[in-house]
C-alpha cells in the first residue's frame, strides 16, 4: 500500500502560524485525496484534540502563545499513539533534545518541501 492510500484513511492535523505553510500543505495533501486540518495556534488545536483523535500531528516550534514543545507536552498522555512531527526554523541541540524527550517522531527543519514531509511520513508509516 502506498503512502497516500494509508494517509487517506488517517486524520492529520497541522499547527503553524504561517498561512502559506498551512495552505500549501493543505493543497498538497488534498491533491492526493488526503485531508489535513489546520490551525494557527496550539491553543486552537488543543480544543479540538479534547474531542477528536488524530493519527498524525505536525506542529511548528515557534507559535504565538504556547510553543510546539509545550503543545506536545500537553498532549503526551492523551495522544500517545499519534505520530508527532515538529517543524522549526530554530533548530538547535536544545530543541532537538527536548523534542525527543517529549516523544516526537521526527524533527524537520524549515524551510522544507512537501517531498521532505512525504519522505518522513513514508519512513514513519513504513510498518503501518
Amino acid at each position: 500500500m502506498d503512502l497516500f492510500s494509508k494517509l487517506q484513511k488517517m486524520k492529520m492535523l497541522l499547527i503553524d502560524d504561517d498561512e502559506w505553510i498551512r495552505d500549501s500543505l493543505s493543497f498538497f495533501f488534498d491533491a492526493e485525496g488526503c485531508k489535513l486540518r489546520t490551525f494557527e495556534t496550539a491553543e486552537e488545536a488543543l480544543k479540538v484534540l479534547r474531542r477528536q483523535h488524530y493519527d498524525i500531528i505536525i506542529c511548528d516550534y515557534r507559535l504565538p502563545g504556547m510553543d510546539g514543545l509545550q503543545f506536545f507536552k500537553h498532549i503526551q498522555g492523551s495522544h500517545p499513539h499519534a505520530i508527532k512531527i515538529l517543524i522549526t526554523a530554530y533548530m538547535t541541540d536544545g530543541v532537538a533534545k527536548a523534542a525527543k524527550k517529549l516523544g516526537t517522531d521526527e524533527l524537520i527543519a524549515k524551510p522544507f518541501t512537501s517531498e521532505k514531509i512525504e519522505t518522513s511520513l513514508t519512513r514513519l508509516l513504513g510498518n503501518a
